[in-house]
């Protein structure tokens, strides 16, 4: 389960990207058996395109399962990142267009 200040954090994202035009859903990892390991914690779907973010307080690093599923959905041609503010993810919103 996400510490309070990265869930506080992740969902200040969240509405952010919601006020773009976003359709967001959240992930919710841990100890979920069902859950595969290393998901991103927000999924969204902007301007056609499939955004992937692992939300992280400043300073911290996606683990290397999650470094593994970033891999994974830009190689499938998606967008995957790792954010630690709302500007960071004002910065992918606003490079990211229908292609």
């Amino acid at each position: 389960m996400a510490t309070q200040p990265e869930a506080k954090l992740s969902k200040k994202i969240r509405a952010h990207a919601e006020e773009r035009g976003a359709w967001v859903f959240n992930v919710h990892g841990g100890d979920n058996p069902f859950q595969e390991v290393g998901v991103m914690d927000l999924i969204m779907c902007y301007r056609g395109r499939f955004v992937g973010v692992e939300v992280k307080l400043p300073g911290e690093k996606a683990s290397r399962a999650q470094e593994v599923v970033i891999r994974r959905v830009r190689e499938a041609g998606g967008i995957a990142e790792v954010v630690h503010s709302v500007a960071d993810i004002e910065r992918i919103l606003n490079r990211t267009t229908r292609k």
